[in-house]
């Protein structure tokens, strides 16, 4: 998957928050593909976040607008709101995990549970093909992240040409599309290490 991956230069620093269990089901995730197409990003394993140094650090940066993407009733929804940075670097907290364990990462990690949250709206089908999604809204991280970048595009937060998040799925999609050659074929050694990949919010 590597070789079709495009790393994309962004303002946002955007901060993907892995659950164990996603580290140990695969290496080709939705969240590392994320983090692989985009140099301002970092990656961190965990489920309790509370505690963890490097996190703590951003959050606690003055210079820094920290958001974490998930739903809820006063979340940011970028479609018809808009970030004013203010000069600051803006942070956007992904977790890449599964609906359930997503939630268990945020009612654990009190400092996550204190940022605001940031929310999209959407009309869009995930082509996680090989990955029955919980409902129709929910995107992979890869799928969401396409999806922030554009609406921050939009506002002008973001001046990342087109044709850049033209192809900033192309990771993701060859690996759904190897997984489904895969199946088709029979090839019981490499099936076992399918996707299961990790639901985001809109």
């Amino acid at each position: 998957m590597c070789s079709h991956v495009k790393p994309v230069a962004t303002n946002t620093k955007f901060i993907i928050l892995m659950h164990p269990k996603e580290f140990k089901k695969t290496k080709n995730g939705t969240g590392r593909l994320t983090h692989l197409s985009l140099p301002n990003s970092e990656i961190y394993i965990d489920v309790d976040f509370t505690d963890h140094t490097a996190i703590n650090a951003l959050i606690n940066d003055p210079s820094n607008l920290c958001y974490v993407l998930y739903p809820g009733k006063k979340s940011v929804n970028l479609n018809t709101q808009k970030i004013d940075t203010d000069g600051k670097q803006l942070v956007i907290f992904i977790i890449d995990s599964t609906w359930p364990c997503s939630v268990k990462i945020l009612r654990l990690s009190h400092n996550l549970q204190q940022l605001p949250k940031l929310s999209f709206t959407h009309s869009k089908t995930s082509q996680f093909q090989i990955k029955e999604q919980p409902a129709d809204f929910c995107l992979s991280t890869i799928e969401s992240t396409l999806t922030i970048l554009e609406l921050l595009n939009m506002q002008g937060v973001e001046s990342i040409q087109p044709e850049s998040l033209e192809h900033f799925l192309d990771p993701f999609l060859s690996m759904v599309d190897h997984q489904l050659k895969c199946i088709s074929t029979g090839d019981e050694d490499t099936i076992r290490f399918r996707t299961y990949g990790s639901t985001d919010k809109g």
